[in-house]
């Protein structure tokens, strides 16, 4: 179990797998860059939060619940958990009658990536809502903009591992505080972070480095 002050940001482990360069330079280099894909996220991300919490029938929709789990190290903010009620195996809420199921939903702006750290990012999000209303939640949904249409994630205990896993790198490397060198892959091209990153170029820089070599340059 980790303590309070240990707790990282629960985004930062969908970013570590995506890509631990890119984790490690925003959570560690503290460096970050936006274009017009990150800024379209960001609204959308904006708008969902905006929104009040509402009834829809057996259906009880909270946006932006604060998550946390000292057993992964992790803490963060669910853009939708939607409370399903149920006949057994749920929590109760203050203010309403019966029992309820949490079923987190986050929203992205573009399409279902190839790599699981979509799906590791949600799971993480069940898993601290387990551990903070004592629940099982077995499934929850990301929400995919650019389809204006949900996928179904199963928490099954192969994710479950896999976001463990996850949680545990991110650990790992934020303590030792260096960040790994650039790999070129074609997911590079659309990252906000190829200019500082530099992937084709090899660099082994740190983001200071970088910087004084472009202020440099001719």
């Amino acid at each position: 179990m980790y303590s309070e002050s240990d707790l990282l940001m629960l985004s930062a482990i969908q970013h570590l797998a995506f890509c631990e360069r890119q984790c490690c330079l925003i959570h560690i280099e503290q460096a970050w860059a936006e274009n017009r894909l990150t800024a379209e996220g960001r609204i959308l991300h904006d708008r969902v939060h905006a929104e009040d919490s509402e009834s829809r029938g057996d259906v009880y929709i909270v946006r932006g619940l604060k998550l946390r789990s000292l057993a992964l190290g992790l803490s963060g903010v669910a853009d939708v958990v939607e409370f399903h009620r149920a006949e057994i195996g749920g929590i109760s809420l203050p203010g309403k009658k019966g029992l309820w199921i949490p079923f987190p939903v986050e929203y992205k702006r573009g399409k279902p990536k190839a790599d699981p750290c979509d799906e590791v990012q949600i799971c993480g999000q069940a898993m601290c809502l387990e551990e903070m209303l004592n629940v099982k939640i077995e499934n929850g949904a990301l929400f995919y903009g650019a389809l204006h249409k949900r996928h179904e994630v199963i928490f099954d205990e192969a994710l479950r591992n896999e976001t463990r896993k996850t949680a545990e790198r991110l650990h790992e490397l934020i303590s030792k505080g260096i960040t790994p060198s650039a790999v070129y892959e074609k997911k590079c091209d659309r990252c906000s972070m190829i200019d500082i990153c530099v992937p084709k170029a090899g660099s082994k820089k740190d983001v200071g480095k970088y910087l004084d070599w472009i202020l440099t340059s001719p």
